[in-house]
């Protein structure tokens, strides 16, 4: 089946919502389109494409609600499914912090839509992972890369008048490229919504570059280092921080945001003072979905059935300063506040320095690819513990000196960022924990807390 257009968007909903005898209907209807090839010792391993359109119907009575979703459209599949969120409903126990379908909004057209990407074909992509494939044989090395594309719409609609409508398209390549020998590895990841932003032969040659310098690598003692992360090592590790920015955990105090004795940080400088974040849909590197997710089907491009609030660009820090919290309806409802929804996508400031520059500018230090296996040690300060991989490296006098053994840290993303030496050039790169577009920069970072060694490649 073919992408849903919005007229069928609108056809699909206005059917189900007549097809509803409860006291309130909302939905979520998208269809989506992944398509991917993956590499491994030099040749395609798999490839293919999915397609998926899914309803998901939420319906309540009073503060009951239940919710049904099908693959299925035919009239009677369509009944179905509303019949059975209905029958959930009348089964279901009050919900305590329920809030009504929201009003119609006015929605965004964001640039998020590459024609490029959508029309990017199996030939395309065989071509994309041959030219790959061949810049880690021209290294010596063998390289195992992934190329997926994304394309989809949705469409969210409620009893309340509510409706909307967002296509999105997405294209990420990552490769891991190791010596012949296995003993050195090198990783470099490219993402983007027009696939003419992704190189394979440069990403690949990153890689095997870094694969051969990783080679011999030596051991170092653990302590605190200046640390030069690359944007994909970094990203992975920021998430947290700026998905955690919710006012509701912070007000109970539960969050890195509570204050001891009650009260949150809004208001107070939380980092460096030239840290800056934003969430904005209609960033045109990072652009994203215009709601506010949350329930019904859609899958890559998100749900809208229980919240559906119109975004707009929002501060969450500004010159180190917390600007905004996130509010779910309930907890602005109840604080009596207009309150913002949680971020599209994490935009991040910087400089103009280049990774190379802020590696000239480093006497002493590690240079970190990326890190992986990240996970939480004390939600309250945001400590996370993680390991390095696929490239660290010794920085001396400003120069690369040699490949040190992986590390594992123990390190919270708030104290980094008080940390903060210097930024470079912000670049859009892929968040393997939320899926959120992310733009962020390199940085050069004092004091960086390696609490072990790894013996890992």
């Amino acid at each position: 089946m073919a992408l849903l257009t919005e007229a069928q968007a609108r056809a699909i909903a206005e059917k189900v919502l007549k097809l509803s005898k409860a006291e309130t209907c909302s939905l979520a209807v998208g269809s989506s389109e992944e398509s991917n090839v993956r590499t491994a010792r030099g040749a395609v391993s798999t490839a293919g494409t999915t397609r998926n359109t899914t309803l998901g119907v939420t319906v309540t009575f009073g503060k009951r609600s239940g919710t049904s979703s099908t693959n299925d459209f035919d009239d009677a599949s369509l009944e179905r499914c509303v019949r059975k969120a209905e029958e959930l409903a009348r089964l279901a126990p009050e919900d305590p912090e329920y809030m009504p379908p929201i009003g119609p909004q006015e929605y965004q057209r964001t640039p998020a839509w590459s024609d490029r990407t959508a029309a990017f074909s199996a030939d395309d992509r065989a071509r994309f992972a041959k030219d790959a494939v061949d810049a880690c044989k021209a290294a010596d090395c063998v390289g195992a890369g992934f190329y997926v594309q994304e394309q989809g719409s949705v469409a969210v609609a409620n009893s309340n008048g509510l409706f909307g409508f967002h296509r999105q398209t997405r294209a990420t390549f990552t490769i891991t490229s190791r010596t012949r020998d296995e003993l050195g590895s090198g990783f470099a990841t490219q993402d983007a919504i027009d696939v003419a932003g992704l190189d394979a032969q440069a990403a690949a040659r990153i890689a095997s570059e870094k694969a051969k310098a990783s080679r011999e690598a030596k051991a170092i003692e653990p302590g605190k280092y200046t640390v030069v992360m690359e944007p994909a090592a970094l990203v992975d590790l920021l998430q947290p921080m700026v998905g955690g920015m919710d006012a509701r955990t912070a007000d109970e105090g539960r969050s890195f945001l509570s204050k001891r004795g009650g009260g949150t940080r809004l208001g107070e400088k939380l980092v460096d003072e030239r840290i800056t974040i934003v969430s904005d849909p209609m960033d045109p590197v990072a652009a994203a979905g215009p709601w506010a997710g949350g329930g019904g089907g859609g899958g890559f491009f998100g749900g809208g059935g229980s919240d559906g609030r119109a975004r707009g660009r929002t501060v969450f820090i500004e010159n180190g300063v917390v600007k905004n919290l996130a509010y779910s309806r309930y907890w602005a409802q109840k604080q009596g506040v207009a309150g913002v929804p949680g971020p599209a996508n994490m935009i991040f400031n910087g400089g103009t320095a280049s990774l190379e520059d802020l590696i000239r500018g480093t006497q002493r230090g590690i240079l970190v690819t990326r890190t992986w296996y990240i996970r939480p040690v004390d939600p309250r300060t945001l400590l996370y513990t993680g390991l390095t991989r696929d490239g660290t490296f010794y920085i001396e006098d400003g120069q690369i000196k040699h490949a040190v053994k992986n590390l594992r840290f123990n390190e919270s993303p708030v104290i980094m960022l008080n940390n903060l030496d210097e930024m470079g050039k912000p670049v859009r790169v892929r968040n393997t924990e939320t899926f959120l577009p992310a733009v962020v920069p390199p940085m050069r970072i004092r004091d960086f807390t390696f609490s072990s060694l790894s013996d890992a490649v």
